[in-house]
């Protein structure tokens, strides 16, 4: 006797959906972590290019601010050394920049905390 499968590939499909679809949110969180990252690296090359041409740390800020393409530029945080007072030709002066990045991934985002993203360059004071 044959009996009716029809339902079957349905089933299936209803149970391996959830799995499937986390694995694209993560392949996007990955994505999205990997684009951050390489916007920080440019962004914080650019930005102590500026300190070593002898631009005050408030230029600084802001082309960091203005120029990263992350979510929300305004949670960066941009720490400069030394400060400007403290500035001379001839001297190192180095720029981090810092993000925190939250994840899409549903249910990963509640076990893992959020990533920080940190890059950071160092260049001498014309």
């Amino acid at each position: 006797m044959i009996k009716e499968q029809k339902g079957q590939s349905l089933v299936e499909f209803a149970l391996v959906l959830p799995l499937l679809l986390l694995l694209i949110c993560g392949i996007v969180d990955a994505g999205r972590l990997l684009f951050a990252y390489a916007s920080l690296n440019m962004t914080v090359q650019e930005s102590v290019r500026l300190g070593g041409l002898g631009k005050g740390d408030s230029a600084i800020v802001s082309y960091a601010k203005s120029h990263v393409r992350v979510g929300d530029a305004s949670d960066l945080q941009v720490k400069i050394t030394p400060t400007e007072s403290a500035r001379k030709s001839g001297q190192d002066v180095s720029v981090t920049l810092t993000y925190s990045l939250p994840l899409i991934m549903p249910l990963i985002s509640e076990i893992m905390p959020t990533p920080v993203l940190s890059a950071s360059s160092t260049i001498r004071v014309e």
